[in-house]
């Protein structure tokens, strides 16, 4: 019988290792985005497919910011301190996200499709990396 542990130095991920690259990418494109919709909501509102909201109105395309911003932290300090299969969970967790901005966009009326193929494009980069960090590499110890 083939049991794996939890966690075990064989399931981190590694400077070698090309996903631990993909999954820092992904958390400074998400800290990025982050800072973005932070320092100048206008702007995050024109990418996310919604438009500019007034006065109270820009502190939810703030708070947007700080999801971002917080899940790129987590990929981050994961990605560097944690197992793969912790990073792929957090990963398929987070699809929830694209998913409801896809349902809040469409609702809304106003988003252009590249906006709409946008969270459908992070949705798909979300689920993908997900199952390739749980995928098992095929070498062997010699």
């Amino acid at each position: 019988m083939d049991r794996h542990p939890l966690a075990t130095r064989d399931d981190r991920l590694t400077p070698s290792d090309p996903r631990l690259w993909v999954v820092l990418a992904m958390a400074l494109v998400f800290f990025g985005l982050g800072g973005l919709f932070l320092a100048a909501p206008a702007l995050g509102a024109l990418i996310y497919g919604v438009p500019e909201p007034a006065g109270i109105g820009r502190t939810y395309l703030r708070a947007i910011g700080a999801r971002d911003a917080a899940l790129a932290l987590y990929l981050g300090g994961l990605g560097l301190l944690s197992t793969r299969r912790a990073v792929a969970i957090v990963l398929a967790g987070s699809l929830v996200i694209p998913a409801c901005d896809l349902a809040l966009v469409l609702s809304a009326g106003t988003a252009a499709w590249w906006q709409i193929g946008l969270h459908g494009v992070s949705a798909g980069v979300l689920a993908l990396t997900a199952l390739w960090l749980v995928r098992r590499s095929h070498t062997k110890s010699v």
